[in-house]
């Protein structure tokens, strides 16, 4: 059962790179910090936290159904991120809303054990597979019930898909992804916002936008956009992730992703620019002049061979840095922190691009900004979202508290608070369980959906449950 406390004992909290013990905070009923104390004793009735407490963790980007790719791409010779598209639409294709609430369900909870408490989900599975919209927002409706029963907080961020590349139709695959043109997004996109509005608390479940990338989006259809979509609505888009992205946008328009967002006036505090792996230096300065949100994958970004973003580039020219664990090769937001300034290290051959402050400050509050959500942590005003670490065990012994980032792992997280309630605790969900139970269920259902889609689309019958 979950635990609801006016107080939250922390034996000792770390945050801006300070330690300090008896953290002791009061929260309200909305789950926000209303007061905090130093040195002081746990109260009865209080929940106390063990250990070394940091602020929760905000993940920035997150395809939830990417999950069930875990461990299945990489087969050698002609793998690249291309190839690895195609095992992610044959997974896409799969999805119903029941399925799509199931597996988010437990993907969501897998999150909740690993220390986030909030997640920007980029979410294009609009339709059903031949284009035709279901009824009344069937999908992110069911991805809002998953974010709620897991307990995580949710920005469902809807995603505009057009075409299939620069000048080229969408293909059978990515029909699902697509509306009608720009106009016909923004029409769908006001109808979500209502229609989540009428069923979610906006501090669990709110809606943002998304443009897939330059590629998938038309120059033509960026100017609708920016005239009509709503300014106050965090917006994020893959920028710049692979060369050949970068190849082909200089070939269509004449300018980078960056320069061409930058065109037609979609460059902001508002943005949040996901991967920016292969930039110009003029696009790290249009990107940092403009306050955007650079959103890096570290573990995604290795996974797909994309390569090392100029992560800290960035910060300096003025960018917020925030993480996500996007296609969750692995989640652990220590290892995406840890990640994150290992790939600095060895683009640059310099240790200490980032202070351990700093990877907290993009874990939590840069995976916050670009939600448009309160930060967590430990002041007044901030969400009462918190995770807890063992400093003593076989990966953290004798690690500086301050220090964490660069040792401890999901593995040795403790316990999970969110808004003032203990939701999970060494690994396990404390109202769904073992998220490992939840994940296989329900991959093992959309592997048997996938199987039944390849088998009708070859003209064969489905099998029958358990033949070949």
């Amino acid at each position: 059962m979950t635990a609801r406390a006016r107080g939250v004992w922390c034996e000792r909290a770390v945050w801006d790179g300070e330690v300090a013990s008896g953290v002791r905070l009061t929260v309200d009923t909305a789950g926000v910090v209303a007061a905090v104390e130093t040195g002081a004793n746990a109260r009865p009735g209080d929940l106390v936290l063990r250990g070394v407490v940091f602020p929760a963790a905000s993940n920035a980007h997150s395809h939830a159904f990417h999950r069930v790719l875990r461990g299945r791409t990489h087969a050698g010779g002609a793998d690249s991120f291309w190839t690895w598209r195609q095992a992610m639409y044959q997974a896409a294709g799969a999805l119903a809303p029941e399925l799509y609430e199931e597996l988010a369900t437990a993907v969501f909870a897998e999150m909740v054990a690993a220390g986030y408490t909030s997640v920007a989900e980029f979410h294009y599975v609009h339709h059903r597979p031949d284009g035709t919209p279901y009824p009344g927002h069937a999908m992110e409706l069911a991805l809002g019930r998953a974010a709620q029963t897991a307990g995580i907080r949710l920005t469902l961020l809807d995603t505009c898909y057009l075409s299939g590349g620069f000048g080229q139709p969408l293909n059978q695959e990515q029909r699902r992804f697509a509306d009608a043109g720009a106009e016909a997004w923004l029409r769908r996109l006001a109808g979500l916002r209502t229609a989540i509005e009428a069923e979610f608390d906006p501090a669990q479940v709110s809606v943002g936008a998304a443009l897939h990338s330059v590629r998938a989006v038309p120059e033509e259809a960026l100017n609708v956009i920016a005239a009509g979509l709503d300014p106050d609505l965090p917006l994020h888009l893959h920028v710049s992730e692979q060369p050949a992205e970068n190849q082909a946008c200089l070939a269509a328009t004449g300018l980078t992703p960056v320069q061409l967002l930058d065109r037609y006036g979609l460059l902001g505090p508002q943005l949040s620019a996901v991967h920016a792996t292969h930039l110009t230096d003029m696009d790290i300065e249009l990107l940092g002049g403009a306050g955007a949100t650079v959103v890096m994958c570290p573990s995604t970004e290795a996974d797909l061979a994309d390569g090392i973003g100029p992560a800290a580039a960035l910060a300096a020219a003025g960018a917020r840095i925030a993480l996500g664990s996007d296609q969750h090769a692995v989640l652990d937001p220590w290892l995406e922190m840890r990640a994150l300034e290992h790939g600095e290290r060895l683009g640059s051959g310099i240790r200490g691009r980032f202070t351990p402050a700093a990877l907290h400050t993009a874990l939590s509050d840069g995976g916050a900004a670009a939600q448009a959500r309160r930060a967590p942590g430990f002041a007044a005003g901030r969400m009462c979202d918190l995770m807890a670490v063992d400093p003593a065990s076989t990966r953290t012994a004798g690690s500086d508290p301050a220090q964490l980032a660069l040792s401890a792992t999901a593995q040795d997280v403790t316990a999970v608070v969110v808004g003032g309630t203990l939701t999970a605790g060494h690994g396990r969900h404390l109202r769904l369980g073992d998220p490992g139970v939840l994940l296989a269920g329900a991959i093992r259902k959309l592997d048997e959906a996938a199987a039944c889609t390849i088998e009708t689309a070859s003209g064969r019958e489905p099998a029958a449950k358990g033949q070949p």
